[in-house]
């Protein structure tokens, strides 16, 4: 069995009705992604710290999915004469073949080598190396698995800098992958906090996969204190919102980890971040980049 898959790039002001007007033709299903992801150019939604909310981004890549046999393309047409357009939007008309889609996912999914002593494995796979230290982890709803630059950056620095007993803030948890690499690296306390409740649970399960004892909580579940490494995987727009935020958190002398930054975007960042941190040059992995620094 087979399916047809529609990918049109649509403008903020249709993308929503457009979806819609597939819905009620037909599709199977529906859903929409930025078309400036991993450009300088990508917009935060859905109510990051610090910016405006909004429902759709800017440019969207509206993908739907229907059955084979079905004429897409007069769908397509009949929904933007439906909604008034003067021409058909740039598109995209697949066929997508049926597959063992369990299989498939975790093909793309091989265990993943941060550093000489540092693993993620996902848990279909047998560690390469059982002395290594090895966290277990599999694809989900929250985002860190290791295998995006961001994520193995932030992870190689832990390495390198967790000495043993230090206090660990991972602000934008996700799969709470940084706070787990953290206790398994030697931190003494862990906590994690994310704005997402399915990525503060997805971190606990994960925690307790791990066999490491770490908190997490929504930024409303706890008060912060002072840590002695504070790490914030997450994007530019919400690191520069929350810049007061993680400094205040950073002891005097403690050190922050700041990722999820484009490579041209890193001064920016820095400008901000050097009112309380002396920072190093920014490390850079495929266009990304982490700062890092100690509280002044």
């Amino acid at each position: 069995m087979s399916w047809l898959t529609l990918a049109v790039r649509a403008e903020a002001d249709y993308a929503e009705a457009l979806s819609e007007a597939l819905l009620a033709r037909g599709a199977l299903s529906v859903d929409m992604l930025d078309a400036d992801a991993d450009t300088p150019d990508e917009q935060a939604i859905f109510g990051e710290p610090g910016e405006p909310t909004s429902t759709v981004w800017q440019h969207n890549l509206v993908n739907a999915l229907f059955e084979s046999g079905v004429n897409v393309d007069g769908i397509l047409r009949a929904c933007c004469d439906e909604l008034g357009l003067d021409a058909i939007p740039e598109h995209k008309i697949e066929t997508l073949q049926e597959s063992d889609w369990v299989r498939l996912t975790q093909a793309q999914f091989d265990p993943i080598r941060i550093s000489q002593r540092l693993w993620i494995v996902p848990t279909w796979h047998t560690p390469a190396d059982p002395a290594a230290i090895n966290i277990t982890l599999d694809p989900g709803l929250a985002f860190g698995t290791g295998s995006h630059p961001t994520t193995r950056l932030c992870l190689r620095w832990l390495d390198e800098n967790i000495r043993g007993g230090e206090s660990v803030l991972d602000y934008g948890c996700g799969s709470g992958i940084l706070a787990i690499a953290a206790m398994k690296l030697g931190a003494g306390k862990a906590i994690g906090v994310d704005l997402d409740e399915q990525a503060v649970q997805a971190s606990r399960d994960n925690a307790l996969a791990n066999r490491v004892q770490a908190d997490f909580h929504l930024p409303e579940g706890i008060a912060l204190s002072q840590y002695d490494v504070v790490v914030a995987n997450i994007l530019t727009n919400p690191l520069r919102a929350l810049a007061p935020l993680l400094a205040a958190a950073a002891r005097p002398g403690g050190r922050i980890v700041l990722s999820g930054i484009l490579a041209e975007q890193a001064e920016d960042v820095m400008r901000i971040y050097a009112q309380w941190f002396d920072l190093a040059p920014a490390v850079l992995e495929d266009g990304w980049c982490c700062l890092s620094g100690v509280k002044k």
